[in-house]
């Protein structure tokens, strides 16, 4: 048996699609700062004009699931993070769109085979998603590392005889309908 595992150094070739939701963007902002530096610090170049990043912005999270689903089936990233800020206010507006937001995402990332990265700080109040943007820690940061190992891991899933997820999921479908799987 193998083991497979991401890693955060073969990051080269690797390339990104950023969708940011602007609602809350002070706190979605200091996310997009820590996700850059993250992913600079990895080694990947974040120039909005360079071939690794580019930067999708929408109005507001629930905008996101859309964009993040076009760019995965583009086929041109190997990863898409989706950053974003649903804080609750005094109506249930907060359970619709925090609810839907990570369905759509989810649903993008399983439909396409490429990691959508769920990278939407979804809290009660102001003061708790600055504290995860900044104050305390940067889940931007978080959210990018998560997008290095998979995309790592990606490219190594895709090499083991099929180049595609299309391919892998057509064997798997092969494999099951005919009874070979084990």
């Amino acid at each position: 048996m193998a083991v497979f595992e991401g890693n955060f150094t073969q990051t080269e070739s690797l390339r990104f699609a950023i969708v940011i939701g602007r609602f809350n963007d002070m706190v979605v902002n200091k996310l997009l700062d820590g996700c850059q530096d993250c992913l600079k610090r990895h080694g990947v170049d974040i120039n909005p004009h360079g071939n690794q990043v580019d930067f999708y912005w929408v109005p507001g999270c629930f905008e996101i699931p859309l964009i993040a689903r076009q760019a995965a089936f583009s086929r041109r990233y190997d990863v898409v993070i989706c950053l974003g800020a649903v804080i609750r206010g005094q109506t249930p507006h907060f359970d619709f769109v925090a609810g839907e937001v990570s369905k759509g995402i989810a649903a993008a990332a399983f439909q396409s085979g490429v990691p959508v990265i769920f990278g939407v700080v979804t809290t009660d109040t102001m003061q708790q998603a600055l504290e995860r943007a900044g104050i305390k820690s940067n889940l931007g940061w978080n959210y990018a590392m998560s997008a290095l190992e998979m995309g790592t891991l990606m490219r190594q899933v895709n090499g083991l005889g099929g180049s595609s997820y299309d391919q892998l999921a057509a064997a798997s479908a092969v494999e099951v309908l005919s009874g070979d799987r084990a």
